[in-house]
């Protein structure tokens, strides 16, 4: 398990969740690329309603269900780690949003 206390990166990546990477989710895809990059963890969260750059508001109401809700992956780690998963996201992603910012890890145990 990697130790992370202080001053780390927040990385947000806002994706669709019918957006795919060969064939698969591309949240899983996302998160197995993390994994396998040794980045200290990843929580995917499911939004009830949002909108993008298109400014197509999806939502999980009955009556204006969408198949194409909101998905945030969340990732906290030292920026040198992440620096080197983003030219691979850079490939993966069609559309979305990745954000960057300073978070202060004050708890990181297993």
């Amino acid at each position: 398990m990697s130790r992370l206390e202080g001053e780390q990166t927040l990385m947000r990546i806002f994706i669709g969740e019918s957006d795919r990477w060969e064939r698969r989710p591309l949240y899983e895809a996302l998160v197995e690329v993390l994994l396998r990059e040794g980045i200290a963890g990843a929580t995917v969260l499911r939004g009830i309603m949002g909108y993008g750059a298109r400014s197509t508001p999806h939502t999980d109401k009955v009556l204006r269900f969408s198949g194409d809700l909101p998905v945030v992956i969340e990732v906290v780690e030292q920026q040198e780690k992440l620096d080197t998963v983003l030219p691979l996201f850079d490939k993966m992603l069609e559309g979305g949003m990745i954000t960057l910012e300073r978070a202060r890890v004050i708890r990181y145990t297993a």
